[in-house]
C-alpha cells in the first residue's frame, strides 16, 4: 500500500471488501504454518477480519463501513503510529499475493474509499514451486523447517503404484459432448441477459478486458529507469486503462513479461509527442522481441542436443471467451487429435493468439519461416486473430492432404490478400471461405474456366511477323565484264595522274 501521507489513511474513511472464495481448511492451515512466519500475525489477523465480512457460504461484496471498525477490532489505535502499523500489515500481505488495495475518489463526497480484494491463498503445491515465496520462507524459519512443513502438506501414492509406473496409466474419462448435446443453433438471448445481470461475478471495467491483466501500472514503473525521456507518459499510464489494457493485449501476444514490456517503452516512437500510446509500433517491436527469444531458446536446444525429446504436453484449456456454432466446427488436423476434441480445437482456433498456435502445431520451435509469413499478415495485413488462425488450419489440412504440397510465402500472401479483398473479417467468414476452396464443383469451374481464358489467349496471340532470309549473293563475273572494269580503272588512274592546268 503505497502512502504519500497518513492523511490520506486514516479511521474516518469508508471501505469494503470483496472475495470471490471462501477459506478451506486447508487454506486455514496454509495462513497459520505457511503465512504466518513471512508476515506476522497481526497481518494474518487483519486478512482474517476481511474474509470474515462475509458469510462462508457467500461470495461478492460487503457493506461499506467506516475503518474505526477495523481499528477498534485489531485493538490498534487511531493516531499515526496505528495508522502505520495497518499500512504495514497491509502492504505485507499484498506482498505475497493474498491482498489488492484499491482506492476509489468519491467526487460528490471529495473524498476517497478504499476496496480491499481478498486473494486466496496458494495451494501448497503451487506455494513450493514459487521461488520467491520459497525463499522468504526458509529466510524466516530455515531450511529444514520448510522441508518438513512440505511432507506435512503431501500424502504420497501407494508403494504398489510407483513400481507400476506413469505408462500404465490410461484417461477414461468421458468428456461433456460425448454425454451431452446442446443445441447451439438457438441462442436464448432472454437468459444471457438475465444471468448477465443478475451475475454476482466481479465484471472487469468497460475499457478493460475481460481477460485478466498480465501486470499493472506499478509493475510497470517499478522497473521503469528514473532518467528515461519516457517515464513522463509511462507515468501517464496510471490513469488510462485503456492503455493498460493494451500494453497487457500485446504482452500477453507475444509471450513478453514485465521486463521486455519495459524495455520496449523505454524505446523511442512507441510514445507521440502528446504522450499516446503507438500500438502498431509497439506490436512489431514485439514481434521482433518474440522471434529473437524463440531463436535463442532453440539455439541453447540445438546446444543441448538432446538426444531424446521430452514429451510436449497436453494443449492448455483455453479460456471460453467466444463460442463457436456446431455448423462452423473444423475437422481436427491428425497433429491435435491426441490432444483435444473437435470442441476443444475449435474453441482454440477461436479465441487463441496465432502464436499459441503454432507453438501447439509444432511438437519443438516454431520454424523461422511460419513466424515471417503470419507475422506480416498480423502486423501489416491487420488480419484478426481468428482469421489467422483458420488459415493456419487450412493449410496444415493442405499438407495432411497431399504430402507433397509446400507452403510457399507467396502461397500464402495470395490467400491472404484474397481474404482481404473479399473483406473476411470474423471467424465464421473464413471458415465459409475455406469451404469454398474445398469445394470440388467450385474447383472444377475454377479450372474450366483459367484453360477457356488460355486457349482464348492462344488463339488472340501476336502476328507472325516476316523475317529476313538469308540468301546467297551471287559473285561469279563474265570476262567481258571483267575487261571492262579494268578499262574504267585504267580511266580513273589516268585522269588522276593527269596535270592540272
Amino acid at each position: 500500500m503505497r502512502m504519500k501521507s497518513l492523511l490520506h489513511y486514516t479511521e474516518h474513511h469508508r471501505y469494503y471488501t470483496y472475495r470471490d472464495f471462501s477459506l478451506s481448511s486447508l487454506d486455514e492451515r496454509m495462513l497459520t504454518l505457511v503465512y504466518q512466519p513471512m508476515v506476522g500475525a497481526s497481518a494474518v489477523a487483519l486478512y482474517r477480519l476481511f474474509a470474515q465480512h462475509l458469510p462462508a457460504e457467500q461470495t461478492g461484496y460487503s457493506k461499506p463501513e467506516q475503518q474505526r471498525s477495523l481499528f477498534l477490532t485489531l485493538g490498534i489505535e487511531p493516531n499515526d503510529r496505528g495508522r502505520t502499523l495497518m499500512i504495514e500489515s497491509a502492504s505485507k500481505l499484498e506482498a505475497v499475493g493474498l491482498l489488492q488495495t484499491h482506492r476509489l475518489y468519491l467526487p460528490e463526497q471529495d473524498n476517497y474509499m478504499y476496496e480491499y480484494e481478498l486473494q486466496q491463498p496458494l495451494p501448497p503445491s503451487d506455494f513450493f514451486a514459487t521461488q520467491h515465496l520459497t525463499l522468504l520462507l526458509r529466510d524466516r524459519i530455515g531450511k529444514f523447517a520448510v522441508l518438513a512443513l512440505q511432507e506435512r502438506f503431501w500424502s504420497g501414492e501407494p508403494e504398489e503404484l510407483g513400481e507400476i509406473g506413469r505408462s500404465a496409466k490410461e484417461n477414461i474419462s468421458q468428456p461433456f459432448y460425448e454425454i451431452f448435446e446442446l443445441n447451439t443453433h438457438v441462442i436464448d438471448y432472454e437468459l444471457e441477459q438475465a444471468l448477465t445481470e443478475a451475475s454476482p461475478a466481479r465484471r472487469p471495467s468497460r475499457n478493460m478486458p475481460a481477460e485478466e491483466p498480465l501486470f499493472d501500472y506499478s509493475d510497470v514503473i517499478l522497473h521503469f529507469p528514473r532518467g528515461s525521456r519516457n517515464r513522463t507518459f509511462v507515468e501517464g499510464l496510471r490513469h488510462n486503462r485503456e492503455q493498460m489494457s493494451m500494453i497487457n493485449h500485446v504482452a500477453r501476444k507475444f509471450d513478453l513479461n514485465v521486463e521486455d514490456i519495459v524495455r520496449l517503452l523505454d524505446e523511442e516512437g512507441i510514445f507521440s509527442s502528446e504522450g499516446e500510446l503507438l500500438l502498431d509500433n509497439l506490436q512489431n517491436r514485439a514481434n521482433l522481441t518474440f522471434r529473437q527469444t524463440a531463436k535463442r531458446t532453440e539455439e541453447r536446444q540445438l546446444r543441448a542436443a538432446r538426444a531424446v525429446r521430452p514429451e510436449e504436453p497436453a494443449a492448455p484449456d483455453t479460456p471460453v471467451e467466444h463460442a463457436v456454432e456446431m455448423e462452423y466446427y473444423l475437422e481436427v488436423p491428425s497433429q491435435f487429435r491426441s490432444k483435444c476434441d473437435i470442441h476443444q480445437y475449435n474453441m482454440l482456433l477461436r479465441n487463441e493468439p496465432y502464436t499459441g498456435l503454432l507453438r501447439n502445431f509444432f511438437p519443438g520451435a516454431v520454424p523461422g519461416p511460419w513466424l515471417d509469413m503470419f507475422g506480416k499478415i498480423d502486423l501489416s495485413y491487420k488480419l484478426p486473430g481468428e482469421v489467422i488462425n483458420v488459415l493456419i488450419h487450412y493449410l496444415v489440412t493442405l499438407l495432411g492432404k497431399d504430402g507433397e504440397q509446400r507452403i510457399s510465402r507467396n502461397f500464402v500472401d495470395s490467400i491472404a490478400s484474397n481474404m482481404l479483398l473479399r473483406q473476411i473479417d470474423t471467424y465464421e467468414k473464413a471458415v465459409r471461405y475455406i469451404r469454398d476452396q474445398d469445394n470440388p464443383a467450385r474447383k472444377a469451374s475454377a479450372t474450366s474456366g483459367g484453360r477457356a481464358r488460355t486457349q482464348s489467349k492462344a488463339s488472340r496471340g501476336k502476328p507472325e511477323l516476316p523475317i529476313v532470309q538469308n540468301t546467297p549473293v551471287q559473285t561469279a563475273v563474265s570476262d567481258a565484264e571483267f575487261a571492262e572494269y579494268v578499262r574504267l580503272a585504267e580511266e580513273m588512274k589516268a585522269s588522276k595522274n593527269k596535270p592540272q592546268p
